[in-house]
């Protein structure tokens, strides 16, 4: 055997099941992607409605694009919708969007990094930015909390340094920063 024949395989302990059951099929999540996009461009109209969407004298007024674009986004919206909703008709299958396993491992990023945003408002970005990556590392990452922790550490510590010492960027300051008097 020659070396290129050799297949390498790597097998993810943690990767989804192939049995794992269906949380969303492709065609309800284009139905309800399309569904907001709609609530959006109504919102837009509206809102640019208000503003002025005819033509004065002096040209367009500010709302007048927006306005338009908007109600192409809706129509556009709504024939995806349609289309969807006659695809289903029609006996067309939908595929899956989403299993339960590969939610979940969506879920084990989505839901640590909401919490960071919101954090961040509270503790500073670099408090925050440390929790975050020591908590990825440790949880997601399955990597040695000594690890985890001296990575957070000088990721953080280099991010203040770079960010306030060198640039002097205003970026969100907790309680921690304070005691540096920044």
């Amino acid at each position: 055997m020659t070396s290129n024949d050799i297949e390498i395989v790597v097998d993810d302990p943690t990767a989804p099941s192939e049995d794992s059951p269906p949380v969303a099929s492709q065609r309800g999540v284009d139905a309800a992607t399309m569904l907001v996009l709609m609530g959006f461009a109504i919102l837009m109209a509206y809102d640019n409605r208000r503003t002025g969407i005819s033509w004065a004298s002096d040209g367009p007024q500010p709302g007048y694009f927006p306005f338009y674009l908007s109600v192409i986004l809706f129509l556009a919206s709504a024939y995806g919708l349609v289309t969807s909703l006659l695809a289903k008709r029609a006996g067309d299958k939908a595929g899956v969007f989403v299993t339960r396993d590969q939610l979940r491992r969506v879920m084990m990023v989505f839901i640590p990094t909401v919490i960071f945003c919101a954090a961040t408002q509270w503790l500073g970005l670099y408090v925050a930015s440390f929790l975050l990556i020591v908590g990825f590392m440790i949880f997601v990452g399955k990597i040695a909390v000594w690890k985890s922790l001296l990575t957070g550490i000088i990721f953080s510590v280099v991010s203040f340094w770079v960010f306030e010492v060198k640039f002097d960027v205003i970026m969100p300051k907790g309680p921690l920063e304070a005691l540096f008097g920044y």
